[in-house]
């Protein structure tokens, strides 16, 4: 009788006791931000890296008011974390001394495509507890990739960034203007300066730039991106210039790029 008395009384307590704390949440960098700023419930965020709320941070309007640290031992220490989130911040020394100490380290992968940003947001989600968070992330995300497809009707697009580079395949830029319903210009893989005798010879049909809104006045004035030569080849053929927040992490705001690119394109 004492012993089922004990275990309904536990039982009361535990009852009485309720959910599970939140995840206390650190992120290491701008990119890891922006997942911990979509995901995690703004009480449960004790850290986040330097840059959280840079002109190029998509979510830096949520990040101000939060406490942000140096990807370093000492500062995650301080912040006391359940949960560390990264992508490209810290080193492999960092990660495994969180783990001596059980704190879990979320490395996110570096999505190339939007099923890569989908996994990403499924494994954050799932380390804060907030998969129906994550899941109503990535159905705004694929409503505006539905919203959003066969717009360019095949047409080929050239991506330019002030600094001259372009994005060929295997770049989540590539996937955004695919998504828009593009043909991607850029034929080499990954990130490379852009073909300057080949845009002058061949100048493309659509010009997609990005960052553009970064560069202070004059600062790039004589930049790869503002070369006489390709200003004059892209003159005139500009569709849209695309924030640098939108584009700096491969994240499921892409989508809203993607969406961009189909409300210039079509009539």
């Amino acid at each position: 009788m004492r012993a089922l008395l004990a275990a309904l009384f536990a039982g009361g307590l535990v009852g009485l006791a309720g959910p599970a704390a939140a995840q206390r949440v650190m992120s290491l960098d701008s990119c890891a931000d922006q997942y911990v700023l979509a995901l995690a419930p703004r009480e449960t965020v004790v850290g986040l890296s330097p840059r959280a709320d840079a002109p190029d941070s998509f979510l830096r309007a949520r990040a101000r008011g939060l406490p942000q640290r140096r990807a370093t031992i000492e500062a995650a220490l301080g912040a006391r974390p359940d949960v560390v989130v990264r992508q490209w911040g810290g080193d492999a020394r960092l990660t495994a001394a969180l783990q001596r100490r059980g704190i879990r380290t979320v490395s996110l992968g570096d999505a190339t495509d939007f099923d890569g940003v989908r996994a990403n947001v499924r494994q954050v989600a799932a380390a804060l507890n907030r998969q129906a968070a994550g899941e109503a992330l990535l159905a705004d995300m694929d409503g505006k990739l539905a919203q959003a497809a066969g717009a360019g009707r095949g047409r080929s697009a050239f991506y330019l960034t002030p600094g001259g580079y372009t994005a060929g395949p295997s770049t989540m830029i590539d996937a955004m203007l695919r998504a828009a319903g593009f043909t991607n210009a850029a034929t080499q893989p990954y990130f490379s300066p852009a073909p300057l005798e080949a845009l002058v010879l061949a100048p493309p049909k659509a010009v997609v730039l990005g960052f553009f809104d970064l560069t202070r006045a004059g600062a790039d004035r004589w930049g790869p991106g503002r070369h006489a030569a390709l200003r004059q080849a892209t003159r005139g053929r500009v569709i849209a210039s695309l924030p640098g927040a939108m584009l700096g992490c491969s994240a499921w705001f892409a989508a809203d790029g993607a969406q961009a690119l189909a409300e210039v394109t079509r009539p």
